[in-house]
């Protein structure tokens, strides 16, 4: 996919991010595959998918919809674990993906290849790069790396990211203004709708939502937390 052609198609946009745990009643590919349609069926330009579901669920999804995929895997819950390696990348994009999302942070990668590698790998077999970071230092160095996107979904995750209980729009802002020539997605935190018009307006060229959409447990609980009855018994 060509950046130019991505960047029309996602612009002021929705991105749902369609991913289940291992222990979550809705972690199978052909569950994911439905959840993406339903989400693409809803106003989603792209969906986000892979994770712990990794590459079975990328090619379930590739299959089901005809938007932009942007995949990812995950190994492990600590330190780089998305989409660590140079390796991990390249089957990312043999799965179906046309996007590659990959832990954007200055961190050591656990094949000990620089961002650099990952980036040079994707390009070269036709893909784009989503560095997903958590501060302003990360996403400088990580266009320096030669990422196509920024994504701030590792804000509030990080040692050098303070968490915070909603989405870092403070972030957006830094980076629209430190790196105006990129393209920024928000992700992270991100419950309400209004928080996505409040990322659009901060300089967000789209905001990836997931649980808020895609999780029934979740969004169940949030309901439950507000009745007499607040835990499942």
């Amino acid at each position: 996919m060509i950046l130019g052609d991505l960047l029309p198609a996602i612009a002021g946009s929705l991105i749902v991010s369609c991913q289940a745990g291992p222990d979550h009643p809705l972690r199978d590919a052909p569950t994911i595959a439905r959840m993406a349609r339903a989400a693409v069926l809803g106003g989603a330009t792209a969906v986000r998918c892979g994770g712990v579901g990794g590459l079975a669920d990328i090619r379930a999804v590739a299959a089901a919809v005809d938007v932009p995929i942007i995949g990812l895997t995950k190994r492990g819950t600590s330190g780089v674990f998305i989409t660590p390696t140079v390796h991990d990348a390249v089957q990312v994009l043999d799965a179906g993906a046309h996007i590659v999302a990959t832990d954007g942070t200055r961190r050591p990668r656990p094949d000990g290849a620089g961002l650099t590698a990952t980036v040079d790998a994707v390009h070269a077999a036709g893909g784009l790069v989503m560095a997903d970071v958590a501060t302003l230092a990360d996403a400088v160095a990580a266009v320096g790396a030669g990422a196509d996107l920024i994504a701030t979904t590792l804000s509030g995750y990080t040692p050098d990211s303070p968490p915070g209980p909603g989405p870092d729009l403070d972030l957006i802002a830094a980076l629209r203004t430190a790196l105006p020539a990129t393209p920024i997605i928000a992700e992270g935190r991100y419950h309400q709708p209004a928080q996505v018009r409040a990322a659009l307006d901060a300089g967000a060229l789209a905001v990836v939502v997931g649980t808020a959409i895609t999780d029934p447990a979740w969004i169940t609980a949030s309901f439950a937390a507000r009745t007499d009855r607040p835990h499942h018994s």
